[in-house]
C-alpha cells in the first residue's frame, strides 16, 4: 500500500515505515503530524484517485530530526571583467517517518 501525499507544497510517494526528507516543518522532534492532502491511494492494486484530494484520507508521520542538506556552491563570474562571487547554501530539511496511511 502506498499513497501520494502533498507535504509542504511538494508531492511524495510514501509507504508505511518509510523515512523521507521534506522541507523544514515547524514541529518539534518526536511530534506526530497528520497530512490530510492525500492525492492518490493504492491498496493492493485498488487505486483511489482524488479530485484533487481524497476526502477522509490521511497520512500520519513522526518527526525524527531537523537536519541540513549538502552544501550547494553558487559561483557567478563575468569574463574579462574581474567579477567573481562565490556563495554557499545549505537547505534545512526535516526527517520524518511514515507511521500510518488511512484511506
Amino acid at each position: 500500500m502506498y499513497a501520494i501525499v502533498e507535504i509542504a507544497g511538494q508531492q511524495f510517494k510514501v509507504q508505511k515505515d518509510q523515512k523521507i526528507f521534506v522541507h523544514r516543518l515547524a514541529a518539534e522532534k518526536g511530534e506526530k503530524l497528520t497530512f490530510d492532502r492525500v492525492l492518490l491511494v493504492d491498496n493492493d492494486g485498488k487505486i483511489n484517485v482524488g479530485a484533487p484530494a481524497i476526502e477522509g484520507a490521511s497520512v500520519t508521520a513522526e518527526v525524527l530530526d531537523h537536519v541540513k542538506g549538502d552544501k550547494v556552491i553558487v559561483f557567478r563570474k563575468k569574463r574579462r571583467k574581474g567579477y567573481k562571487k562565490k556563495n554557499g547554501h545549505r537547505q534545512s530539511f526535516t526527517s520524518i517517518t511514515i507511521k500510518d496511511i488511512k484511506a
